[in-house]
């Protein structure tokens, strides 16, 4: 795979402005990344700069807690659809997974997994690893596959860690060949992504895309 194509360019700040989504897009075009990670707020702005280039839309959904009720989750990734975006990033409900409710954890992931694939879609389910144990991470791994996920997610980059390249090894060796892993979160620098990509990742989510790429340009 091209090594860009291993990059959702990431914006997610509560103080991101239009200027600066622009900019994003407009990076993730001349870089050919794989996709801008934006608030669903900017997915139509977002799809109206990609236009027919090959950079998806991704947006993110329940973010950064997870703790909306699942109507919410399912409105928000339908609406962010309906808006241009071609992959959802979705927290699961972490409280609901810590109390050993998985058939909640599991009907969360549903609801929102029956609307990205009505329009098509790509779904990923943030597990938030850096507040479960590893018995927590393989449970949320198994529920999310039997959900139909496509990727699993380490982290949404806004709690207490990031990606780990541990958890990226137990993630993969938890859903195998039935979905993809995505590692986000303190990704800052070249030799920090490869480690992710050698450990089991095949997309990143980081804001440092840019600086990875000119270090990778630099090395060849």
């Amino acid at each position: 795979m091209k090594f860009s194509k291993y990059f959702d360019h990431t914006l997610l700040k509560a103080d991101a402005t239009e200027a600066d989504i622009k900019k994003l897009c407009e990076e993730a075009i001349k870089y050919d990344f794989a996709s801008v990670c934006v608030n669903s707020c900017y997915a139509a702005y977002a799809s109206d700069i990609l236009g027919e280039n090959d950079v998806s839309v991704c947006c993110v959904v329940g973010f950064p807690l997870g703790a909306m009720s699942t109507d919410a989750k399912a409105f928000e990734a339908d609406n962010a659809c309906e808006n241009g975006a071609s992959e959802i990033d979705m927290v699961i409900n972490i409280g609901a997974l810590k109390d050993g409710r998985d058939e909640d954890v599991q009907d969360d992931i549903c609801a929102v997994a029956g609307i990205v694939y009505e329009h098509d879609a790509i779904l990923k389910v943030i597990i938030e690893a850096c507040l479960l144990t590893d018995a927590e991470k393989e449970k949320a791994c198994v529920l999310a596959i039997d959900a139909g996920a496509d990727f699993v997610k380490t982290s949404t980059g806004f709690s207490s860690g990031g990606a780990t390249e541990k958890d990226v090894r137990l993630m993969k060796a938890a859903v195998g060949d039935d979905a993809e892993v995505k590692a986000a979160g303190g990704i800052r620098d070249l030799e920090t992504a490869k480690k992710m990509i050698d450990a089991g990742a095949s997309r990143l989510g980081t804001s440092a895309t840019v600086k990875i790429m000119e270090e990778y340009e630099e090395t060849k």
